[in-house]
């Protein structure tokens, strides 16, 4: 009897990770990434960041692209609403900072996934950040992560890859973790 081994493809190339990995314990110094991004105002509350160039591997680094990300807020905020707000955005980064991690992981298990949908909801007073209350935070007071994966896994294997992912994601320890943060005008 023969037994069909079915190859897992979840875009993932874990190979190229593990070796990453491998080569980055032999120069931890490497591993020293330097994340950039430009913001320019445009007009009321409307700004325009771009992301291009980043430190890694030791030398300076370019994205295939020039990425552009328009911030704003909405209209009740009498705003235009020519993007979403810098908070959105954080959600953002953190569902694809998990996704990611998921589509990782369960690679690396070899588990093919069919289909995986995170949903985020953060939640916020804003008589923090309009200055009402001095004892409102300006930020989330929770933020509640949702999933749904189609896998060719059982439920507790899946629950073991967003566990996974949640403990090696960046934007998830940024967000739960205290960062120091300098601003300075020049």
């Amino acid at each position: 009897m023969q037994t069909a081994i079915r190859e897992i493809d979840n875009g993932v190339n874990v190979t190229a990770l593990l070796g990453a990995r491998e080569a980055l314990s032999q120069a931890p110094e490497a591993a020293r990434f330097t994340w950039r991004a430009s913001c320019d105002w445009v007009m009321g509350t409307h700004s325009r960041a771009t992301v291009e160039g980043f430190h890694g591997l030791g030398e300076e680094q370019q994205h295939k692209t020039r990425f552009a990300f328009d911030t704003d807020h909405p209209e009740v905020f009498a705003s235009e609403d020519h993007g979403p707000t810098p908070v959105e955005y954080v959600l953002v980064g953190l569902a694809g900072c998990l996704s990611a991690g998921v589509a990782a992981v369960a690679q690396h298990r070899g588990i093919q996934l069919n289909s995986v949908r995170a949903r985020l909801e953060g939640d916020m007073d804003i008589q923090g950040i309009l200055g009402m209350d001095r004892d409102v935070r300006n930020g989330f007071d929770d933020v509640r992560v949702t999933f749904e994966i189609d896998a060719d896994a059982t439920r507790e294997e899946i629950e073991a890859l967003v566990a996974q992912s949640q403990k090696r994601s960046a934007v998830y320890d940024l967000l739960t973790n205290p960062t120091h943060v300098s601003v300075q005008v020049k």
